[in-house]
């Protein structure tokens, strides 16, 4: 099962020269995130601290919207998002960003 999560920040934000409004999409793992990221079709580049704890990709309110549809679990911001990324800090055990080892490889997870 794959468990992704997307928040609703609605961060505003231009792009293209348009009016946007931001939000993050999350997933358990690194090969669960770039697997719904391909469906969705996001650029891989696209990609957010890629390798940490914080990985993500930032998304638009209409890839909010298709993530909901693929099944995403809505997450607030930033309550939700903060208590995701405390776990996923506590599972790769990293105490400064530039020392985390997330994705934990396969073996290892629990």
């Amino acid at each position: 099962e794959v468990t992704v999560y997307v928040d609703n920040m609605f961060r505003p934000a231009q792009l293209q020269g348009r009016p946007a409004k931001w939000s993050h999409l999350f997933a358990d793992t690194h090969e669960e995130l770039m697997s719904i990221a391909a469906e969705m079709g996001l650029n891989p580049d696209w990609l957010q601290y890629p390798g940490t704890h914080r990985e993500h990709f930032d998304v638009t309110t209409a890839k909010r919207t298709q993530a909901l549809g693929f099944g995403a679990v809505p997450i607030a911001y930033p309550s939700g998002v903060a208590v995701l990324l405390e776990q996923r800090r506590a599972v790769c055990q990293c105490k400064r960003l530039a020392d985390c080892t997330w994705p934990i490889p396969p073996g290892d997870r629990s």
